[in-house]
């Protein structure tokens, strides 16, 4: 599978060890709910993980709800981009650009809902802390076959990695740099139809 495709339909998160840290209590599902709420705009640089060991590096944009996009660096050319309920993945190696997949068939939407809401029944799988971050696995509860995403928090509370895992146990690790929270980013960032205009 392609590992930029991976990135929504299978992927696990990982963070940096923060050893340095000083013991932090356990966040709250309430407590992460409201933060993502929260969480309208964001831009920061990250590094993915494959699955198969290789590394890549980009920027990402989070405009909540449902869009967010990811800028791959040279020489990868490739980009990620979701918005209008879908998911397009735009790739230099492929003759048919973009991919299109539903968003609400990934399981990066669960945090890029309207009303996040970690507190439904079924929907967190595992939630705990190691004393310096919350860890929190989430899934559809109505659709478990489209895998899950493993988000995990620094407190005060900051969303600082994720791992997305499909339905065949397939992971995909996305590390957060320090994110620039609030701002504005304009809405045709995650146009897919002005962006494959672009792309031709």
């Amino acid at each position: 599978m392609n590992p930029l495709r991976r990135l929504f339909l299978a992927a696990p998160f990982a963070l940096a060890a923060f050893a340095g840290q000083a013991q932090a209590q356990e966040l709250s599902l309430s407590e992460i709910s409201s933060y993502l709420n929260q969480l309208q705009t964001a831009q920061g640089d990250f590094t993915q993980i494959n699955s198969d060991g290789t590394i890549s590096t980009g920027t990402i944009y989070i405009k909540r709800p449902g869009r967010i996009r990811f800028e791959y660096d040279a020489p990868e050319k490739s980009l990620v981009i979701a918005g209008g309920g879908s998911v397009a993945i735009f790739d230099a190696r492929s003759t048919d650009n973009p991919q299109r997949y539903p968003l609400s068939e990934t399981p990066l939407s669960i945090i890029l809902q309207d009303n996040v809401d970690l507190t439904r029944a079924s929907m967190v799988t595992g939630h705990s802390s190691d004393g310096t971050s919350t860890t929190v696995t989430a899934q559809d509860p109505a659709h478990p076959e489209y895998g899950n995403i493993q988000l995990k928090f620094t407190n005060p509370t900051q969303l600082r990695q994720w791992v997305i895992t499909d339905n065949t146990g397939t992971q995909t690790t996305m590390v957060l740099g320090d994110m620039t929270i609030g701002g504005g980013i304009s809405d045709r960032m995650f146009n897919i139809i002005a962006e494959t205009d672009n792309w031709n």
